[in-house]
């Protein structure tokens, strides 16, 4: 029987970014999904910036955008008029490389992930079910069970659960999953037509007891919309159709639909696991939390949860950090998701609840406010930060640290460009998914010894007027984690600083020998 590293239960995207992630640092996987093939058809369509930004480090966002469609305009519609309209190339400019919403089905996301996988060399185990696990000192053994009926055992240092809802690994660890069910029942259709609405934009319309969305793909005239069903269709165990779509919106938005290619019918939940962790297995993705698709979330927030956990197993395979690191998973990211599904649960009440009140919000308070607020500037960008999870933050973790300029431990690194002519930023070193020092500035020799003597990866990059704009301080000293995020933050060159910090996590980046890292200084200005 032979030992692997992680293994993966689920082959959706939480799941594949997590073995891909973990490949790509040169261990070993296995991930296994008792579906016989990926799913034909999918719910979920953004991919948000701050995705688009991990899928960098991968060397996957330009594939992605590519084969996506940037969606450079959003537009709310209430009781038939049109209210508002949002730039978001406006509104994310100067604050990631991807100023954008990318509209990529699931479908083909996931097509394109297990791709990536297999050039790896790691395939998704089929029609392969995970049957139970015991935990042992030094790791898991798993029963799998096979569509043939036969059965096998998988013994792994660590188990992920990435397998959805109904997660046969939260079950048995029997971690509590808290929530409930929105009484509406919704359809998510693909379809053909026409109309001011089929324009390439996103629209969101609100009615007196209908909601609907529509969204862009790739072909013209093709657009998924998200919508509700006649007041009249209620049981779950009906067989609906198109026919059973409430066309009062579609009407007075004026979509004219000619095809419809794929229709299905669900019902929302908002859920959060009690824990993401517990001893060497981990819940991600909606095996840990499930909310509402309003902002287009969740789909991201797993592949969040698959990046923040997969550097952090890889850094106690390798040694390169303390198992205590691990705690800091469930830390950092049940935090969000709690946050998260509370904000999507009230907005989610708000535009589908029958009551007076949120009937006068929608028909009434809306359409006066949003024009006004998406006139301001502070307003729209911070919309955009929320809505593209580049506002993230883990300022509360163990791993986060001090202050400079704008930023704190914990921050997401702030995007810089360069160079515009060369497309350069400061984002370019992270492709190494490790360790690193960035500077901005001149560059103090005790530092370089620093990092020198650990192995750590070193960037300094020549001041400009732009990283003060970004928040950074000049000469200030910034320790980069593997997933872009601040751990260690100094506004002067602090070596006995940062030294401290390396060796109070026990962190020793030097000592992963399971790749290749390359050289382990680097510089802004092509310098070493």
């Amino acid at each position: 029987m032979e030992r692997c590293d992680v293994l993966v239960a689920g082959a959706g995207p939480t799941g594949l970014v997590l073995a891909l992630w973990l490949t790509r640092t040169g261990r070993r996987v296995r991930i296994v999904d008792k579906l016989a093939a990926p799913a034909a058809t999918s719910r979920a369509l953004g991919v948000q910036a701050r995705t688009l930004e991990l899928y960098r480090q991968l060397g996957l966002a330009d594939r992605v955008v590519e084969r996506g469609r940037q969606v450079i305009a959003a537009n709310m519609w209430v009781a038939g008029k049109h209210v508002a309209r949002a730039v978001l190339g406006d509104m994310g400019a100067g604050i990631s490389p991807y100023p954008y919403l990318l509209i990529y089905p699931q479908d083909e996301h996931e097509r394109l992930l297990i791709a990536a996988l297999e050039e790896s060399g790691v395939r998704v185990e089929r029609e392969t079910e995970l049957r139970g696990f015991n935990e042992t000192s030094d790791g898991v053994t798993a029963r799998l069970a096979r569509a043939d009926g036969s059965t096998s055992s998988c013994e792994a240092s660590f188990l992920a659960g990435c397998d959805g809802a109904h997660s046969a690994v939260r079950e048995q660890l029997a971690v509590g999953f808290q929530g409930g069910t929105y009484e509406h029942l919704f359809y998510v259709a693909d379809v053909e037509g026409g109309g001011s609405a089929m324009n390439g934009e996103l629209h969101v319309a609100l009615d007196t007891a209908d909601f609907l969305a529509v969204f862009p793909l790739k072909d013209a005239g093709r657009a998924r919309l998200v919508g509700t069903l006649r007041e009249s269709v209620h049981a779950d165990g009906e067989t609906l159709a198109w026919d059973d779509v409430s066309t009062r919106v579609l009407a007075w938005m004026k979509i004219d639909v000619a095809r419809v290619n794929w229709f299905s019918t669900y019902r929302v939940h908002h859920r959060v696991a009690s824990q993401f962790r517990r001893g060497r297995a981990f819940l991600a993705g909606d095996a840990a939390h499930i909310h509402s698709p309003v902002g287009g979330q969740g789909m991201n927030t797993g592949i969040g949860d698959a990046v923040n956990l997969a550097w952090k197993l890889d850094a106690v395979l390798g040694g390169a950090a303390g198992p205590a690191i691990l705690d800091t998973y469930e830390v950092e990211r049940i935090a969000f998701a709690q946050r998260l599904v509370a904000t999507t649960d009230r907005v989610f009440t708000a535009v589908t609840s029958s009551t007076a009140l949120a009937r006068t919000l929608r028909l009434h308070v809306v359409p006066r406010l949003l024009p006004v607020l998406f006139a301001s500037t502070t307003t729209r960008r911070l919309a955009f930060r929320t809505v593209s999870q580049t506002a993230i933050e883990y300022r509360r973790s163990s791993l986060s640290e001090g202050a400079a300029g704008g930023v704190q431990g914990g921050d997401r690194l702030p995007w810089v460009p360069l160079d515009a002519a060369s497309n350069r930023d400061n984002f370019e070193p992270l492709s190494s998914l490790d360790w690193q020092v960035h500077v901005y500035g001149e560059i103090a020799p005790e530092i370089h010894a620093l990092c020198s003597a650990q192995q750590l990866q070193l960037n300094v990059f020549d001041w400009t007027d732009r990283m003060q704009q970004a928040g950074l301080s000049r000469g200030g000293l910034y320790l980069v984690r593997p997933d872009g995020y601040l751990a260690f933050v100094s506004h002067r060159q602090d070596a006995n600083g940062l030294a401290a910090y390396l060796e109070s996590r026990r962190i020793t980046p030097g000592r992963i020998t399971s790749r290749e890292r390359g050289s382990p200084l680097t510089s802004g200005r092509g310098e070493q």
